[in-house]
């Protein structure tokens, strides 16, 4: 038993193994492809969920990240709906005393009835001079909470708010159909009957679209001449990284008998976002590559079995030369596992590179678990292994009288 097993030792099994994929390159290369192919898509599929989820998170969208909006609940069904009237009119200065906020202010919708706007006093019967424009009343604090721009102006400041002054901000929309372009000479505008001077156009806002084609005018000229009743909701600008504290804070600042009373709506966490990032794409591409394995694990295994039926005469000579049952089966299994190896070696760093270059066509920092690369080889050797389980087998017990008879 001892001279059986020194004709085999690890030295001898590694260098015939080598012979024998190395004897036909072409077909080696090809038999190892379906699992090259196979574990490369793994591991870029792998590498660029990873990669996207960390792109998501460092360049998370900052403007929604640091959103939170608290509005009132509503009572009633259909036309009956109506908001409760729990937010305070000095929401804004309750609000920016909080650590994390950089800007707070209020906004609601003005009814006006059927008052239409205009840019002169008299309305012309010869052309349409007058509009159905939506009028906004806000706090100061708004401008600053939605980031507007300004195209010319200024914004109303506490003193409007505190005076009732007349005043208005015009979006772009809204300025263009009034004819409003400048306002220098301190154009007036029309809402029914009441007269307000703009002192500014805005440019853009970065939230809140429908202040664009909006007269936006202070609360107390809205409660004053429109007998606004109450705040309809509260736009808050925090921190990044503040939004969980603020959301679960403001209620409390603005309503403290009746925190229950009020909605707040908080971005969702960037962390919660990369994950669902990275189970997409896994869940899209782990069946692509799964399939890719698949094939590989099917053509070591087809080319192994082939190789056991050419090789018949040398698995002969080997029994009849005293080479036992397991040295046959464990030579061709190293075979095939050398084989899934050198396959996963080969798509890992296929896999390793199309990251890269993905990530450098985009500008994206690549990123890659420190693992994969060192896991991947072992897929493929574990590919090998199951591939060739049956033809080493299948060439384990052939018997020796018969392969050499079926060689001669």
């Amino acid at each position: 038993m001892t001279a059986e097993r020194s004709r085999l030792n690890l030295r001898d099994l590694l260098s015939e193994t080598a012979v024998a994929l190395t004897a036909r390159p072409a077909r080696t290369v090809l038999t190892a492809l379906g699992t090259i192919l196979g574990v490369g898509a793994l591991v870029t599929t792998l590498g660029l969920a990873k990669t996207a989820g960390n792109q998501i998170v460092s360049r998370f969208n900052e403007l929604e990240a640091t959103e939170v909006v608290v509005s009132a609940q509503s009572t009633g069904f259909g036309d009956n709906t109506r908001s409760l009237n729990v937010i305070p009119w000095d929401a804004q200065s309750r609000l920016e005393r909080l650590n994390g906020v950089t800007a707070a202010g209020t906004v609601s919708a003005v009814d006006v009835g059927d008052d239409l706007a205009r840019s002169v006093p008299v309305v012309d019967p010869q052309g349409q001079t007058e509009f159905q424009i939506p009028v906004m009343a806000a706090s100061p604090g708004l401008f600053g909470a939605v980031r507007a721009s300004l195209f010319t102006g200024r914004y109303f400041d506490q003193g409007h708010e505190d005076r009732a002054d007349p005043v208005a901000v015009l979006g772009p929309a809204a300025a263009q159909r009034l004819n409003v372009t400048r306002v220098d000479n301190l154009p007036v505008i029309f809402v029914g009957d009441e007269a307000f001077a703009v002192v500014g156009i805005l440019a853009d806002t970065a939230r809140r679209p429908d202040l664009l084609g909006a007269i936006i005018i202070p609360n107390q000229a809205a409660r004053d001449r429109f007998e606004l009743g109450g705040v309809e909701s509260v736009e808050i600008d925090v921190a990044v990284g503040a939004a969980e504290l603020i959301g679960a804070q403001a209620p409390t600042a603005l309503a403290p008998n009746n925190p229950d009373q009020l909605r707040v709506a908080v971005p969702p966490s960037p962390r919660r976002v990369r994950s669902d990032v990275e189970g997409d794409v896994n869940a899209l591409f782990l069946a692509l590559g799964g399939v890719s394995l698949l094939v590989g694990a099917i053509g070591i295994a087809n080319v192994t079995l082939v190789s056991v039926l050419e090789r018949t005469g040398e698995i002969g000579l080997r029994r009849a030369l005293g080479a036992t049952r397991r040295h046959i089966a464990l030579q061709f299994l190293t075979e095939s596992v050398a084989l899934g190896a050198l396959a996963g070696v080969l798509g890992t760093s296929l896999g390793v590179l199309a990251v890269v270059a993905v990530s450098a066509t985009r500008e994206w920092s690549p990123v890659l678990d420190s693992w994969l690369p060192f896991a991947a080889p072992v897929l493929g050797a574990v590919i090998g292994l199951v591939a060739g389980t049956y033809p080493a087998w299948k060439a384990s017990s052939t018997e020796p009288i018969a392969a050499l008879r079926g060689v001669a």
